[in-house]
C-alpha cells in the first residue's frame, strides 16, 4: 500500500463545536463558517471571489475511523458507509457545496458547512452547475425510504 499525506491549506472556524450541534447537511444551513487559509496557500485564492460556490474538502477530525456500518438520518437500517454520507468512515474526508458570501484577505466567509469548528481544510475548487450536476442520479436505498 502506498502512503498519502494531506496537508491542509487551512482551519475552518464554526459555530459547531461538537458532531452533535452541526446539521446533518450544511446545505440546509444559514450559518457563516469562516475558512482561514494558511499564508503559504494565500496565492491559490487569486480569482476566487469570481466563484458563487465553493466544492470544500475537509477533515472530519473528531470521526471516528473504524466504523463500517452506520445507521442514517433516514431510518433505522444499517448502511455500508461508502453508500451513505455518515461522517465516520475510514478516511473522514467531507465534501460540501457552500455558497461564497465575501473574502477578507486569507479568510473566506461561506455559507452552507456543517463542519466543526478546527476541522483541517484540505482543499478548494469553484463550484460549477454545468461541470458538477447531474440529474436523474439515484442512491437505491434513499429512493425506497421517501417512496414509503
Amino acid at each position: 500500500m502506498s502512503s498519502i499525506e494531506l496537508v491542509p491549506i487551512g482551519i475552518i472556524h464554526s459555530p459547531y463545536q461538537s458532531p452533535d450541534d452541526a446539521p446533518n447537511q450544511g446545505r440546509f444551513s444559514d450559518q457563516q463558517v469562516e475558512l482561514e487559509i494558511y499564508s503559504d496557500y494565500v496565492q491559490g485564492l487569486k480569482d476566487i471571489d469570481g466563484a458563487s460556490h465553493l466544492i470544500v474538502l475537509y477533515w472530519l477530525h473528531l470521526a471516528k475511523r473504524d466504523v463500517f456500518q452506520t445507521k442514517t438520518p433516514f431510518g433505522p437500517d444499517l448502511r455500508g458507509v461508502f453508500a451513505c454520507r455518515s461522517p465516520s468512515r475510514p478516511n473522514p474526508i467531507a465534501f460540501c457545496v457552500a455558497k461564497l458570501l465575501h473574502r477578507e484577505d486569507n479568510r473566506l466567509f461561506v455559507q452552507g458547512i456543517e463542519a466543526v469548528d478546527g476541522s483541517p481544510l484540505l482543499d478548494l475548487k469553484p463550484y460549477s452547475s454545468d461541470l458538477d450536476s447531474f440529474t436523474g442520479v439515484k442512491i437505491g436505498w434513499f429512493k425506497q425510504i421517501k417512496e414509503e
